[in-house]
């Protein structure tokens, strides 16, 4: 079983919704990233998103704009992201991780050479931004033969019969964009959110996560509410930039704990 499907089960007998930070790979330093990645999972992190740093990450903000522009500069690029997931992967067999961007690295770096790479360093999951469902029934079939899932975007404005057609092809979860616009920005209007998530219920049974616009232990409290995960990202890597190299792992851990406190529910603590 993907490690995706089975987190989302264990979680769903916790009664539990899932909490998903995302970092992008190789910012503050690429020597960091493994150290980062271990300290969001000692902060409660159910399953991570990683970054691959793309020159021109178009659904990105300032903020990811910019860690992106810092790793690239220090080079780091596909091969790197990979080996990151393989050195996290020696001491932790169990987390998830979704790798999320977009196509031009990756047919860089070779379509199929990449779904089989990513599937031995341990990478369970894909996020490619600008990979429709439209054109991407060849990509998910190839990287479900390597046992991982493709995730995909739902917006505000999917229209019914586009939601049908994104949920023939999604695995693992869907992701929901909280708001029209980049990630980054502030609006988080959480009664509209859950009556999309509702909405979106309709169309699969998958696990629905959020993101976008989540910055603050409240916001996710309130977003667990109604959703099966609670992705967060912008907040998280300007708190691990601002803490400089040598801190970020333990600014990643002082940013997600209280996060994660905040979504645990008082009887799984008791």
């Amino acid at each position: 079983m993907n490690r995706i499907d089975a987190r989302f089960e264990e979680l769903k007998r916790q009664g539990r919704a899932a909490l998903i930070p995302y970092v992008t790979a190789g910012d503050p330093t690429p020597d960091h990233t493994v150290d980062i990645l271990h300290a969001l999972t000692s902060a409660g992190a159910d399953m991570i998103e990683l970054g691959m740093p793309f020159s021109d990450p178009m659904a990105d903000g300032p903020v990811i704009q910019a860690a992106c522009e810092r790793a690239l500069s220090q080079g780091a690029d596909l091969a790197g992201v990979l080996a990151s997931v393989d050195g996290f992967r020696r001491e932790d067999a169990d987390t998830p991780i979704i790798l999320m961007g977009y196509m031009n690295p990756i047919e860089r770096f070779g379509t199929q050479e990449f779904l089989r790479a990513a599937a031995r360093a341990g990478v369970d999951g894909l996020l490619i931004v600008d990979l429709p469902p439209e054109e991407s029934a060849e990509f998910n079939r190839d990287a479900a033969g390597q046992g991982i899932h493709q995730v995909f975007l739902v917006a505000p404005t999917t229209s019914e019969a586009r939601l049908d057609s994104v949920m023939a092809q999604a695995r693992g979860f869907v992701y929901y964009v909280s708001f029209k616009g980049i990630t980054g920005a502030s609006h988080l209007a959480t009664g509209e959110v859950s009556e999309a998530v509702g909405r979106i219920r309709g169309h699969t049974e998958l696990p629905i996560g959020v993101g976008f616009g989540i910055k603050s232990a409240d916001d996710a409290r309130q977003v667990a509410g109604f959703a099966d995960a609670v992705v967060i990202g912008s907040a998280l890597v300007d708190a691990v930039f601002r803490a400089g190299p040598e801190h970020s792992a333990e600014a990643a851990h002082r940013f997600l704990a209280p996060i994660h406190q905040a979504m645990t529910p008082e009887e799984a603590t008791a």
